[in-house]
């Protein structure tokens, strides 16, 4: 298949550098990376994994934690092992 088309996208330099050098150690450009991604949004026709919407549930433990409330401390993981009762 005749690559023939160009895909442009503005992307934060610390999160391209950091990918590149991943992608490097598995022996692919930034080409063949994104060849590879949208080959199996092709396949699956659709994003190559799931993605999460949080709850209201998981919303509101996350605006609670980053707010410091309702927190919880432990001095060693056996003691918080035990209030979980597991």
């Amino acid at each position: 298949m005749a690559k023939n088309d160009f895909i442009r996208a503005r992307v934060d330099e610390r999160l391209k550098n950091n990918v590149e050098a991943i992608f490097a150690q598995l022996g692919l450009s930034m080409s063949e990376a994104i060849t590879l991604f949208l080959k199996q949004c092709e396949l699956q026709k659709g994003l190559p994994f799931e993605v999460k919407i949080p709850n209201e549930e998981t919303l509101k433990v996350f605006s609670e934690t980053d707010n410091r409330k309702n927190l919880h401390h432990y001095t060693n993981a056996n003691e918080m092992f035990e209030e979980l009762d597991i």
